[in-house]
């Protein structure tokens, strides 16, 4: 083929799973973010530079170029990992050996865990029969972590570092220590006794029929899960299946986007994340009041951007100690801006923090973090659509802005005190 030949398909600019053929015969498979950008990157006059000799005579040879689309780049990269293994399209293996793929690995366990594991690995330490489920291969590393890290937002599962709790549950307490995971959502609470396996096994089952490619069956049986739940005023678990039903339907994947891999260096693909800011401020009765700023990136607090203020302005009126921060942070273009701003408040501090935006002509959506009479989040307002994709997130850097704020005002206290 030549780049020509394009032209007769109208490849639509949407996630999916492309194929070379010739003569009828399947030669490659590949996943994409925007299917005719990527298919045209193969004729690039440096494609040899970013992946050899051997593709740039595949693409040659070719005669077919035929497409499937996906609702996202996660199910793309499910999809391109279970047909390479299906079809073993010969330029995928030349390309990778099988001890060069990835796998996703469901360990046998009462408890099992979900790995990522390098070929080489799997098929030196994982023949032992501890296996479970494997998926895969996967082709790129880092794109399989990525939607794994994506997927445990959905649902929380257990990995190496989370060590089932002896006890048995106790009416949905923790009795154990919790993993770092647990602490931030991501462990649905093995390591503390607050789930037990035949609830574990249900995610376990939801998790192998989304990387079976079995989405829309996956959603059906949350729905069902759903309606069963609120028949028989099970609302926690009612609810739950609601946002794990929302969250596949509005998957968010901006993180595949940023690591699939380039046909050729140079490539113009862009490079977007979930970067969310978090404020806090903390004060004594109004004394040694400080504010701070934290960065949750792709689900990861990324603390070389973490930044303190001491209030100078305000005392005893945290709308206007965030104002004086969010101002303050405003005239560091060279901090990078982010996607989502998270405030510890309701009406008056998300109005506080958007008339700021707004006077700076900066156009950057605000969630607010409303706490009930124990300090713990209650409820989130803002953008429903933005709430229901990054909630977990959303979380994760409020809790951190509330533990940075409180360690800073205390250092300050002691100060103080001496």
């Amino acid at each position: 083929m030549k780049r020509e030949d394009l032209e007769q398909y109208d490849m639509p600019d949407t996630p999916g799973v492309y194929r070379f053929y010739k003569d009828g015969k399947l030669l490659y498979v590949g996943k994409a973010t925007s299917l005719r950008d990527r298919v045209r990157s193969y004729f690039a006059s440096n494609l040899a530079d970013g992946r050899g000799d051997a593709i740039v005579g595949m693409v040659a040879d070719s005669d077919e170029v035929q497409w499937e689309t996906a609702e996202s780049v996660l199910e793309a990269l499910i999809l391109e990992a279970n047909l390479i293994k299906q079809l073993q399209p010969p330029f995928n293996i030349l390309e990778k050996s099988n001890r060069s793929f990835n796998y996703l690995v469901i360990t046998k366990e009462t408890f099992p865990r979900v790995l990522v594991v390098r070929g080489r690995d799997y098929f030196t330490n994982w023949q032992d029969g501890s296996v479970m489920h494997l998926f895969g291969p996967f082709p790129q590393g880092a794109a399989l972590r990525e939607a794994v890290k994506l997927v445990r937002r959905i649902f929380p599962f257990r990995d190496d570092k989370c060590t089932p709790c002896l006890d048995q549950k106790k009416a949905g307490k923790a009795v154990c220590r919790p993993c770092f995971n647990r602490q931030i959502g991501m462990c649905p609470g093995i390591c503390t006794g607050e789930t037990d396996a035949h609830e574990y096994a249900n995610t376990i089952h939801n998790i192998c029929l989304l990387f079976s490619g079995k989405k829309r069956a996956l959603i059906k049986e949350l729905e069902k899960e759903m309606q069963v739940a609120a028949k028989e005023e099970r609302f926690e678990d009612a609810e739950q299946a609601r946002r794990q039903v929302a969250a596949l339907t509005h998957i968010r994947d901006i993180s595949l986007i940023k690591n699939e891999s380039r046909i050729a260096p140079g490539g113009n693909v862009p490079i977007r994340s979930s970067r969310i800011e978090a404020y806090d401020v903390a004060h004594t009765a109004g004394k040694e009041t400080v504010g701070v700023v934290v960065v949750v990136e792709d689900g990861d607090p990324v603390k070389s951007a973490y930044r303190k203020f001491k209030v100078h302005g305000f005392e005893n009126n945290d709308p206007g100690a965030l104002s004086e921060i969010l101002s303050r942070r405003l005239l560091h273009p060279e901090w990078q801006y982010p996607r989502i701003i998270v405030v510890d408040g309701s009406t008056a501090q998300m109005n506080a923090a958007k008339r700021v935006l707004t006077n700076a002509g900066i156009s950057i959506p605000v969630v607010g973090v409303v706490k009930n009479e124990w300090h713990k989040p209650e409820r989130l307002t803002g953008d429903q659509n933005i709430i229901t994709q990054h909630e977990r997130d959303i979380l994760l850097a409020n809790n951190e802005a509330h533990r940075f704020a409180i360690n800073y005002h205390r250092k300050r206290q002691r100060r103080a005190m001496l």
